[in-house]
């Protein structure tokens, strides 16, 4: 059978093959084309049974090539004999089948004989294996069959031949595997004598009819002289593999990705091309579907807010099915997904903004920041799946700005509240006067640079914050094995001047006998205002091991639990949740482990209380008041920065989430999500809450979580990427539950950190491998011929493609260096 690939029963007759590329002999294609230039050709032919087609095949026989009466019956008994189908079963089927009936054949000079009763006539209607095939699943729908019967006879002393085409695809009763349509069907018989002959012939046609531009031909075809051209076309094309360079016996497995039929549509005769003009025109819209031109987005109208507007129309109509696409399961485990992540960077940079600028914006301010810009941005924005969060620049801006406003003796949040309008004031004159049209020139030398820079912050902060584990539960390197003892911490209370002995473990240098204190505990002592004395005293046993063992577990189950959906086992549906599913199940185990263990890891804090963090501040900063009031003017200059800042980490960005490779539908909105991001600059400044802006890499996963494939796919061929599953509600309840998240603080304290930063971990390396500069750097360090065969290494000459990938390392270790040092303030000038 073939589904664009060619699958044979095995010697053993228990079970299909694996799909692979069809390899025929060059003179089948040949003695194909006398076939049909000699044979009976029936195109258009009206019949509604398999009966009425021999029929007519058998009278419709030229006066020289007429059959005799008794020949003429034996073909007709021989083709409407019912045809047996290869079973398909499932393992489990076939173990059942085994444990009944152990032996159900017997094997004899290298195949399997069974033996059967005589067969009876092919039925008119489908059998009940038919219907209950499983193989039906595989076939794409709309898909029709065709039918070649392929034989030797001793009756007949010259090959039959013939080709019929029916004018509408009807059911031919059991003739077929499944029950499907047929259009075509290839009939060719003759004596023994040439038997491997007819056998090929009949793969070459099959192969002709499961290529996608001879089925063109032969559906439009009006004449015998038609389907020979055809037969020509495809010679043309076909590549021929010379003897003894390759074993014909070895099996060619189907390729990843299956070519365009356009490069051979354009090169077909002019004739065909009147035939099938509509067609060809339908194959390249497929071939072209979910390219939007992002040129059309981002065109000057020359208006005030021309381009706003536009974003407005273009998006407005699709609005309403920005929540209809959401109802599906894989927007669940994407919700959960983000939420960690958002969840997790969200306390991260709360902690270090709460350390820069003295609590003013610390975890809860954080918290509601984060819900907030975040579900206003998913509810009004035109691209729904970015996700909002604070950013490195962000903090480092922040950081001299508190220094700026104690050196000054100026009030920080009302500093940066005149900031903050500043900055929305210069957002909303870009949005007017269409400043993001400069978003075109962004070239991928920019975008890699830029997602490479982001991707490689997120590995360096989760392997840091786990080597700062050794520092908060430090490892014991004194630790001796002979100086443990069951007293080794003395607690030495300055106070009564004698050393009472707990129970312990640690080490010292001799036993310490129990005494009349040896209940005590560590809390005790250190309640009485006591210290303990010896090495092991401060050592926490295991917790930096367990904390790096679930780190490193958290990341390769994520990793392998997301390649699962290309894995062999289990079905499609199986391995599509599981994949789907991926991160959460690794947190879930992760977490379970942890739990059985019982170990003080460091867990998850989320403040509970909705109070800011500083009780110094309210939570509306006022504008005047506490400040001179030249500081609404002065606050300008830095505005300008935050500014620049703002506009190229947001649109570079949308860019990268905007990228034709996803196939989004539904179009960008550049003018409008800098709208924005910008009105919400406002908000989150005069509530003292930290500024927002698009994350790549949390951005970049949301959009990989929610990749849609298809689900039928022929045997042999990869699931076809669809594109994105475009809607706005996975974003508004990510942040819907950022912002009950300080109610959810008894379930979350059980989620060890390392395990969130083994999440960060894959994150990163995710957004790095999905950049073209992976795949440059893996070459620098690959001999020539080991390299793979990548598209541009066939154009571009190997040590230029080196040259381009260095001057971009360097660019991107100086971006590094910037954003290392106090001159992070310039980076997005810089980019």
């Amino acid at each position: 059978r073939w589904i664009k690939f060619e699958e044979k029963v095995e010697d053993g007759g228990e079970r299909w093959s694996a799909p692979h590329v069809p390899t025929l002999p060059l003179n089948c294609f040949f003695d194909l084309r006398m076939c049909l230039q000699e044979g009976t050709i029936l195109l258009d032919l009206n019949a509604s049974s398999f009966k009425e087609i021999i029929d007519e095949v058998l009278s419709g026989q030229l006066e020289e090539a007429e059959l005799q009466p008794e020949v003429r019956q034996h073909l007709a008994d021989l083709l409407l004999r019912q045809p047996q189908h290869q079973p398909m079963e499932s393992p489990l089927q076939l173990l059942t089948k085994l444990s009944l009936s152990p032996c159900t054949g017997r094997y004899m000079g290298g195949k399997a004989k069974h033996y059967s009763q005589p067969r009876a006539q092919i039925s008119q209607t489908p059998l009940k294996e038919q219907l209950r095939n499983r193989f039906q699943k595989k076939v794409p729908p709309g898909a029709e069959s065709a039918h070649i019967a392929i034989g030797e006879v001793e009756f007949l002393e010259k090959p039959f031949a013939a080709f019929i085409r029916l004018k509408r695809g009807m059911p031919l009763g059991s003739l077929a595997e499944v029950a499907l349509p047929s259009r075509f069907v290839f009939i060719l018989l003759g004596p023994r004598s040439k038997v491997k002959a007819y056998h090929e012939v009949g793969r070459a046609m099959a192969t002709l009819l499961a290529d996608e531009i001879f089925q063109r031909v032969a559906r439009h075809a009006e004449h015998r002289e038609d389907l020979i051209t055809g037969i020509e076309a495809f010679l043309n094309e076909m590549t021929v593999l010379p003897p003894r360079k390759w074993d014909p016996s070895a099996r060619i497995p189907p390729p990843s990705c299956l070519p365009s039929p356009h490069r051979r549509t354009a090169a077909l005769l002019p004739d065909q091309q009147s035939h099938s003009n509509e067609d060809v025109v339908v194959v390249v819209d497929r071939a072209n579907l979910g390219h939007p031109c992002s040129i059309e987005e981002l065109e000057r109208t020359g208006r005030l807010f021309g381009g706003l507007l536009q974003d407005i129309r273009r998006k407005a109509p699709w609005y309403g099915s920005d929540f209809s696409d959401a109802l599906h399961l894989q927007c669940l485990s994407a919700v959960l997904y983000i939420y960690l992540a958002t969840l997790t960077n969200a306390i991260t940079f709360g902690g270090m903004l709460g350390d820069a600028t003295a609590n003013m914006q610390g975890v809860l301010e954080s918290f509601m920041g984060t819900a907030f810009a975040g579900f206003i941005f998913c509810l009004f924005s035109g691209q729904p799946l970015t996700i909002l969060s604070s950013t490195g620049p962000m903090l480092v801006f922040e950081r001299l700005l508190f220094s700026f406003s104690q050196d000054h003796s100026l009030d920080y949040l009302e500093f940066r509240l005149w900031i903050g309008l500043w900055v929305a004031f210069f957002g909303v004159v870009l949005v007017a006067t269409e400043a993001s049209h400069l978003v075109q020139y962004f070239t991928r030398f920019t975008e890699e640079g830029f997602c490479a820079l982001i991707s490689l912050i997120f590995i360096y902060d989760s392997l840091k914050k786990m080597l700062n584990l050794a520092e908060t539960f430090p490892i014991n390197w004194q630790y001796r094995l002979d100086n443990i003892t069951s007293y080794s911490c003395v607690c030495n209370l300055s106070s009564a001047g004698e050393s009472k002995k707990p129970q312990g473990w640690g080490t010292a240098r001799t036993p310490l006998r129990p005494c009349h204190l040896a209940k005590w505990g560590r809390t005790q002592c250190l309640g009485q205002g006591g210290h303990l004395l010896g090495t092991s005293c401060q050592y926490v046993p295991d917790v930096t091991l367990i904390s790096f063992l679930l780190f490193g577990g958290t990341f390769l189950s994520c990793t392998m639990l997301k390649r699962f959906r290309s894995s062999h086992y289990f079905p499609a549906g199986v391995r599509k949740l599981v994949s789907d599913f991926a991160i959460i199940l690794a947190i879930f185990a992760s977490c379970a482990i942890d739990a059985a263990l019982g170990l003080e890891t460091p867990k998850l804090l989320v403040p509970s209380e909705l109070k800011p963090t500083n009780p110094e501040r309210d939570w509306i900063v006022f504008p005047f008041g506490a400040n001179p009031w030249w500081v609404c003017l002065v606050s300008m200059v830095p505005s300008i920065l935050v500014t620049i800042l703002i506009f190229m980490d947001q649109q570079i960005t949308a860019v990268i989430l905007n990228r034709r490779e996803y196939k989004l539908q539904k179009g960008a909105g550049f003018h409008l999500d800098l709208l924005c991001v910008s009105l919400l600059m406002v908000v989150t400044s005069a509530t003292g809450l930290p500024w927002y802006v698009s994350a790549t890499v949390i951005s970049l996963a949301h959009m990989e979580s929610l990749r849609k494939e298809s689900t039928t796919s022929a045997p042999g061929e990869h699931p076809e990427f669809l594109g994105i599953r475009e809607q706005r509600l996975t974003g508004l309840a990510v942040f819907t539950l950022m912002g009950v998240s300080v109610f959810m603080a008894p379930v979350l304290k059980h989620i060890p950190m390392p395990v969130l930063y083994g999440v960060f971990l894959h994150m990163g390396l995710a957004a790095l491998n999905s950049i073209q500069l992976t795949d440059r750097v893996r070459l620098l360090l690959m001999p020539a011929k080991h390299q793979p065969d990548l598209p541009y290494l066939r154009h571009v000459p190997l040590y230029r493609v080196h040259l381009f990938t260095i001057i971009q390392l360097l660019c991107l270790a100086l971006l590094w260096v910037i954003k290392s040092t106090m001159a992070a303030i310039i980076f997005p000038v810089m980019v």
